[in-house]
């Protein structure tokens, strides 16, 4: 990964499910009702002696070396910009689905305003070109976010500090997301 490139931290031990990345997404970048480019899934339960886990699992694009995406695309509209993002171009793009059938992590749409495929982009239109961070970022009630290049010291301190992971599907180049994974307990009352 070049360490100039933009990274996104999710802490799943602060995040609680509270949407309002998703919904400060969709009002910040016009996401047509019933699209969305960020997704906060609930996994779990699993059951154990303590109680019911859950975790709390950010789906959006994962900002991909060698993404499939953009190698699936015919007319060059799917690229990585200089600072890591996968990017599309609404003028080149043709609507043509390769992208969205070629994702893995199935986090693209085809936006039926502008007939271009659709996705997270890091708010690089909207918010990061005027020196802003992402609105999911931005929004966050439990900071539970965190945005920046990956050189950054204090984005280096994170990954390191929380042992971060990576969710990496096969065959796919490393994601610029990166994870503090926690396993969230519901208490049993008696």
């Amino acid at each position: 990964m070049n360490m100039n490139h933009y990274v996104m931290l999710h802490d799943e031990k602060r995040c609680i499910g509270c949407q309002a990345c998703t919904v400060a997404c969709k009002v910040i970048n016009d996401i047509p009702e019933g699209y969305s480019r960020l997704q906060v899934q609930i996994r779990g339960p699993e059951e154990s002696k303590q109680g019911m886990h859950f975790q709390f699992f950010r789906v959006s694009c994962q900002h991909c070396e060698d993404a499939p995406c953009v190698s699936a695309c015919p007319t060059g509209a799917s690229y990585r910009d200089e600072n890591g993002i996968v990017q599309v171009d609404n003028k080149k793009c043709i609507g043509c689905d390769y992208c969205i059938a070629a994702c893995p992590y199935q986090v693209r749409y085809l936006n039926p305003q502008t007939l271009a495929a659709d996705k997270c982009n890091f708010c690089s239109d909207s918010r990061l070109s005027q020196g802003l961070e992402p609105a999911c970022v931005s929004v966050c009630p439990t900071d539970a976010l965190h945005f920046g290049r990956a050189n950054q010291p204090e984005v280096q301190r994170w990954i390191q500090q929380y042992d971060a992971y990576q969710y990496q599907l096969d065959k796919v180049g490393k994601p610029s997301l990166f994870r503090r994974r926690e396993i969230h307990q519901e208490t049993k009352y008696e």
